[in-house]
């Protein structure tokens, strides 16, 4: 990971822009980007706190996108209900004037992740512009937070995942159980009812 930092270091802020896109259009097993960010700028003080939030925020938005199209292509690998229960949310998210953008500015602005919210986007065909306006606003925060704040973040959280690999296996475990666990809700019940039912995913049906 070190050589990767020196590498593209050496570009300053177009190679850091160039890795956060990488990382943000892979759906596993990538580190969490504040995290690439605040090494870059541990090993280079030189560079702007917010001029780099803003760099890495449009790589990590503009490697979303691609994630999410991507995602889009495994659609019909889903049953005919779980897309009907997902064109309903996505559906209903689209009615509200600021859904989206919502919806992707908490994700943005929190340390949740945010790749299992791309391809839930990408699997509900989502469209809206705000999807990524809320997301480049939240995540420019965010990082603009964690990269200020630097060693007093970053150490102590490497240090609860002494073993990196672990880390982000736990940590996409969580996701890919979240975008489950979204897919499996009956949004028709939950908006028009207010109530919480599920559908099994068609993989408990094998």
């Amino acid at each position: 990971m070190s050589d990767i930092f020196e590498i593209f270091g050496e570009f300053s802020y177009f190679g850091i822009f160039l890795v956060l896109i990488g990382v943000n259009a892979s759906p596993i097993l990538m580190p969490p980007s504040w995290i690439i960010l605040t090494s870059f700028h541990l090993l280079d003080p030189s560079l702007n706190v917010v001029v780099l939030a803003m760099v890495g925020a449009t790589g990590a938005t503009i490697g979303r996108f691609t994630l999410k199209k991507i995602s889009g292509l495994f659609r019909k690998f889903i049953g005919d209900e779980q897309k009907s229960n997902l064109d309903i949310i996505g559906d209903y998210l689209n009615r509200k004037k600021y859904g989206y953008i919502i919806a992707s500015f908490l994700f943005g602005a929190t340390p949740l992740p945010s790749n299992m919210l791309f391809i839930a986007y990408g699997l509900m065909r989502a469209k809206s512009v705000g999807i990524y306006v809320g997301f480049w606003f939240g995540r420019t925060i965010s990082y603009v937070i964690m990269i200020y704040f630097g060693n007093a973040v970053l150490t102590p959280f490497l240090e609860i995942f002494e073993d990196r690999l672990t880390g982000i296996l736990l940590i996409d475990g969580i996701g890919v159980g979240a975008i489950v666990l979204f897919a499996s809700i009956n949004w028709t019940i939950l908006i028009t009812q207010r109530k919480i039912k599920f559908i099994k995913p068609k993989v408990w049906r094998i």
